[in-house]
């Protein structure tokens, strides 16, 4: 009786699952408790076994419920973990996507610039040499009116609305109205317009 008595005491303070998985600890409560208590007698219980934990049909049924339960929800977490990764994986892909992109435009912008500035370079520097060779060769009157008259045409190529004209090249439409009359192939003055 003392023995049905301690093991009902000892499994009521534990939780179910605790009561099936917890053989060592009853057996040591038990054995304590029924060595004290056989004690007056003479008698010394060395070991308690408890072989075997059969709860009633009901309670089987719903601690089976309570383990399914727990495998749902587990694999639930485990596949929401998985899914949640699968999400943190693919938003760093498509951030790394978006910042090398960013960097090639960068990268081909910093690059075409260069290049425009090198083609005004270049031009520039082609157009030094034009003056320094012009200043070389101690040109003309004739030759500098004639490349200011050039100049004008690229400035007047008829997408100007007003044109101011400075008073040297004035002096060279003179000039280039009396070469046209000498270069016309019947000696006959071109219309005007």
């Amino acid at each position: 009786n003392l023995t049905a008595t301690t093991l009902r005491n000892i499994i009521g303070d534990l939780e179910l699952d605790q009561s099936l998985t917890s053989r060592d600890h009853i057996n040591t409560q038990m054995r304590a408790i029924l060595d004290e208590a056989t004690d007056p007698w003479g008698i010394k219980v060395n070991r308690v076994e408890l072989k075997n934990i059969i709860p009633p049909r009901d309670i089987q049924d719903s601690m089976e419920k309570q383990m399914r339960a727990e495998r749902e929800r587990r694999e639930a977490i485990l596949q929401a973990q998985g899914q949640k990764e699968s999400q943190i994986l693919v938003a760093e892909g498509e951030k790394q996507s978006l910042i090398l992109r960013a960097d090639a435009a960068k990268q081909a912008s910093i690059l075409k610039a260069e290049g425009e500035a090198e083609a005004i370079r270049k031009v520039q520097e082609a157009t030094a040499e034009a003056i320094k060779l012009l200043n070389q060769a101690n040109a003309s009157d004739a030759v500098v009116k004639l490349k200011a008259l050039e100049a004008f045409q690229a400035a007047a190529d008829g997408k100007a609305t007003k044109i101011i004209i400075p008073s040297e090249i004035q002096a060279l439409a003179g000039l280039c109205a009396s070469a046209k009359v000498l270069l016309e192939p019947d000696g006959k003055e071109l219309p005007k317009g």
